[in-house]
């Protein structure tokens, strides 16, 4: 067989060879731009050419911060076929982070939208390594040493004359979102993103081919966009890129419009649609897939698509640090119908290529569907370090410590009960905050739902439910007790409760827990308590 190097180029030339009519659609405030997959790859190849005029070489990083458009899959292509990096930088990070990640990869280039200078030029003057600007858009000169991405472009011709690349060279980088301490990077090599590409496409996983229409909803600063640019270029999909407007009206609208096959997005975004369409109509009617993941997705978000839309649901799960798909909730052979969403709720199988296991300190547990235990993970596509940072901690034999707490069955089903520092221990046992937030959602007066766990003298633990209401909504906290006591173990039931405008959330649109447990410890939480005993 011929040692052939899996490389990203590969892909690029197979997408814009016999894709080439395919279609990229961006979505801007005054206009929609369409390109064909060729014209896209004569632009990509300008770009690498323009870079590489830049200074640009093998292994440098070149940071994009911009929103989900055909410039920034150009740069998704150009960066690492030249052989440089492409970091994609989170616009939603705090000014710091955002100072500290360019910095601790050493960016020597930022792609920037123009929409998005203001947020950049706050840290200009922090950053260490960045040598030039380029500016989609209007380029007003705020930015030093910046140029426009389109005359930038413009003076170069198409025919880039694409390096070699060993298969282990880097393509792109991202870093976590930073919960505690620094955010961390992770490097994806050429190699691991390719069959990382492979297997999403698979007909057991996503089967995306040249018949489908994707909706590109995750941004693609978070974990490459869950890998679908990609995929969507290999298989030939068209691409409709929503930019900044990731609201439910014009998301609604775009779905109307461009009429997707599939799309992927976190709980916050299908919740938002789900209660627009409370009050608007909504037509979903072309989407034969539609994935959520990035955090717990509740039960009765996924019964409620079915329902009101006919939209089957299938919950993934996967980190930055698995590029990310790890496990997805498809449901077993000969399932009948009536059967479907136990699986569906569920937090994923293990897809072919990817190797779980349950640990308990150093015991590795049985797949039983009832031992607790930390996932651990690993396969070619798993990160087995962070960049230039030392972190032992995170690795277990070569397995990756994922940190969430959880369960597999025989099948390879993965329940995920927890993240291991959210876990509420109350008088010895465990409390799942997941299952009392998924559970509190299914109330059709909750919109969203964190649980957090509270000191308590004598249960050492407690935990406390911050709760979002519908507007106008009169549910009591003793109506929602009542609810939750039907649903769950009567011990679980918290005491403690907090009504609140919003649960804050992370950059990739999580459920922050840290900051509503600061909120507590601050004593700004506006707490409300029962008097029932939690029953243990």
């Amino acid at each position: 067989m011929q040692d052939f190097p899996l490389t990203l180029t590969m892909l690029f030339r197979h997408g814009a060879k016999i894709h080439a009519n395919s279609q990229v659609v961006s979505y801007h405030a005054d206009r929609v731009d369409r390109a064909t997959f060729k014209s896209v790859a004569a632009r990509t190849e300008q770009l690498a050419a323009a870079l590489r005029r830049l200074g640009i070489s093998e292994g440098d990083r070149v940071g994009t911060f911009c929103w989900n458009h055909q410039q920034n899959l150009e740069a998704y292509w150009a960066i690492p076929c030249m052989g440089a990096v492409n970091h994609t930088l989170n616009i939603r990070l705090f000014p710091e982070q955002l100072a500290y990640v360019i910095n601790h990869a050493a960016d020597r280039v930022i792609i920037v939208d123009d929409i998005l200078v203001p947020v950049l030029a706050k840290v200009v003057p922090d950053l260490k390594t960045v040598e030039r600007y380029i500016v989609v858009g209007h380029n007003d000169g705020s930015l030093p040493n910046s140029v426009s991405y389109e005359e930038m472009i413009g003076a170069e011709r198409p025919g880039f004359d694409w390096p070699e690349l060993e298969e282990r060279t880097a393509a792109a980088m991202c870093y976590t979102s930073g919960t505690t301490g620094h955010p961390k990077g992770v490097v994806y090599t050429h190699r691991s993103t390719f069959i990382h590409t492979m297997a999403a496409g698979q007909a057991a996983n996503l089967g995306v081919s040249e018949h489908d229409r994707l909706l590109l909803i995750p941004p693609m600063f978070h974990a490459n966009a869950w890998g679908l640019p990609y995929l969507a270029w290999m298989s030939g999909a068209d691409m409709i890129m929503p930019g900044r407007f990731l609201q439910a009206e014009p998301l609604c609208r775009m779905m109307a419009a461009e009429r997707p096959t599939m799309t992927s997005a976190v709980p916050t975004i299908l919740n938002d649609i789900l209660r627009y369409s409370e009050s608007h109509p909504v037509d979903l009617s072309s989407l034969r897939l539609m994935t959520c993941g990035g955090a717990a997705v509740p039960r009765a978000l996924i019964e409620k698509y079915y329902q009101r839309f006919g939209v089957k649901v299938i919950q993934g799960w996967g980190m930055t640090e698995t590029s990310p798909l790890a496990a997805l909730a498809t449901p077993p052979r000969g399932t009948p119908p009536d059967r479907e969403i136990d699986y569906l709720a569920k937090t994923g199988r293990v897809v072919a290529g990817v190797e779980l296991r349950l640990t308990s300190g150093d015991e590795v547990l049985p797949w039983d569907g009832k031992s607790v235990g930390e996932i651990e993970v690993r396969g070619p596509w798993i990160t087995g370090s962070y960049f230039a940072e030392e972190t032992p901690e995170k690795f277990h034999d070569g397995w990756l410590r994922t940190g969430d707490v959880g369960t597999i069955d025989e099948g390879g089903y993965v329940q995920i009960s927890d993240r291991a520092k959210d876990v509420i221990k109350s008088g010895g046992e465990w409390i799942s905050s997941v299952d009392l937030e998924g559970q509190l959602m299914a109330h059709p007066d909750v919109i969203e739902a964190g649980v957090i766990g509270v000191p308590d003298e004598r249960w050492d633990e407690r935990p406390l439910a911050c709760v979002v209401l519908k507007h106008g909504s009169a549910t009591t906290i003793d109506e929602l007790r009542v609810f939750l006591a039907t649903r769950v173990a009567k011990w679980w039931v918290p005491e403690r409760w907090a009504i609140v405008s919003e649960i804050p959330k992370t950059s990739v649109g999580k459920f922050d827990k840290k900051v509503l447990r600061a909120r507590y410890r601050e004593g700004s939480l506006r707490e409300s308590h029962s008097a029932a005993s939690p029953g243990l």
